[in-house]
């Protein structure tokens, strides 16, 4: 009996210990109130300057009375998170929601324990547009091409560099938007203007940076290579020459054939010099023309288009870069890039995946693989071994091949290719 008084003793101080703190240690604790809250004005957290908007995910202070009767807290139809210790009678700090509104009234609802709401007005801004792709970048003045990112909120205005602004007053997301190239566009970087500001793309428009093929001129067409490349011109032409990989003979797509007569574009530097130099015309570096000392920062990118009437239904197309140790024109051979003990990365495009089959209705458009993220795969698809460092880049070869079976359904499309080139991302 004596032990079960002590405890009930022990109980009873401890309640009333908790009671004490809370009265006394923690005078200003959280306690929610009866009533409606009033909000005079909002002010930057960090500053006290009012402010009538503000951009997503920016902390912000409600200024008024009894906000400490604030159950739930909403901008626009997106519930905010309140943090009880920083709630006050007079303040609550918050953080604006970080997702756009599917119903935008620009204010502040807030709301108490018995659904009260109290309104309150404020708008708000989502992030500095952010532009991310272009599906064609070598597009003419006329052409309508499609910009993909993020934060698209119309209107906005977008801006080629040497043309006027267009403006966008529509447009069926905030992710993408089509736009007409207009009169007058130069080269260089594309800007969209929302009301949060200016967002600046990282790609270029008709870029001509570091071009490491336009099959305009002596490079891919001196003879370095094991077979003939397809280097042609017509009325599909994108600038000049292109590169065509096709075969009449098509893609078994099993891996049990060697398509390399006309899928395979080889680019192997030097001659026949003893010993091997690498700064003849068309058959130099391409590290002569290129730094690829950040290359982890860059993409390769080139113009391409596939006619309706010549899809791609499978095999993928292999694209990596090789240094002197493996390849050069008098190490010519084809067995460096499927060599388990190299284990070679490249890059392993299957655009037919999804669907089966592939093309692009006969229009250009971009492709870009980022070094980092997309030269990671060996020859059978898995990932490679092997690693890229700055002297990885000499030589090059794309080569549509299967390094194992089930790579989609045997077809012979028609892949054009131009400006094949490596540029920064970031």
């Amino acid at each position: 009996m004596k032990a079960i008084l002590k405890y009930t003793s022990i109980l009873m101080g401890l309640a009333m210990a908790v009671a004490s703190c809370e009265t006394v240690d923690y005078p200003d604790r959280f306690r929610e109130t009866a009533g409606v809250p009033t909000v005079h004005y909002v002010r930057y957290a960090d500053r006290d300057i009012v402010i009538t908007q503000g951009f997503m995910e920016e902390v912000v202070c409600l200024v008024g009375e009894n906000l400490t009767s604030v159950h739930d807290l909403y901008f626009n139809d997106q519930p905010a998170i309140l943090n009880t210790s920083y709630m006050t009678a007079n303040t609550l700090v918050v953080s604006v929601p970080k997702n756009l509104p599917k119903k935008q009234d620009d204010k502040i609802h807030l709301v108490t324990r018995d659904s009260s709401v109290v309104l309150f007005d404020f708008k708000v801004l989502p992030p500095v547009p952010k532009v991310e792709t272009m599906s064609f970048e070598w597009a003419k003045p006329g052409d309508v091409v499609t910009i993909t990112g993020s934060y698209f909120t119309t209107p906005f205005t977008v801006e080629f560099a040497g043309a006027d602004p267009v403006e966008i007053t529509s447009a069926d997301g905030t992710s993408s938007f089509d736009v007409k190239i207009p009169a007058g566009a130069l080269p260089g970087k594309v800007k969209v203007t929302t009301a949060s500001g200016t967002g600046q793309s990282t790609f270029m428009y008709r870029d001509n940076r570091n071009i490491l093929f336009s099959f305009d001129d002596q490079r891919g067409r001196a003879g370095n290579y094991w077979h003939a490349a397809k280097i042609e011109t017509s009325d599909v032409a994108l600038d000049g020459n292109y590169l065509l990989l096709y075969d009449a003979g098509g893609l078994k797509s099993d891996g049990t054939d060697w398509p390399d007569a006309g899928y395979h574009f080889e680019y192997w530097p030097g001659n026949w010099n003893t010993p091997e130099t690498y700064e003849d015309d068309g058959a130099d570096d391409l590290t002569r023309n290129v730094d690829f000392s950040g290359f982890s920062n860059m993409a390769l990118k080139f113009e391409y288009m596939i006619p309706a009437s010549d899809p791609w239904k499978g095999t993928p197309m292999q694209i990596w870069f090789a240094g002197h140790d493996l390849i050069t024109l008098q190490k010519a051979g084809n067995t460096y890039f499927h060599d388990d003990a190299v284990s070679l990365p490249r890059a392993m495009w299957k655009p037919w995946l999804a669907t089966g089959s592939y093309d692009t209705g006969g229009k250009w458009l971009t492709a870009t693989f980022p070094i980092s993220t997309d030269f990671i795969y060996y020859w059978d698809g898995s990932v490679a071994k092997g690693t890229l460092d700055a002297n990885s880049f000499t030589g090059m070869e794309i080569f549509v091949a299967a390094g194992k079976e089930n790579e989609g359904s045997p077809s012979a499309p028609k892949i054009y290719i131009d400006n094949i080139r490596v540029v920064p991302i970031k």
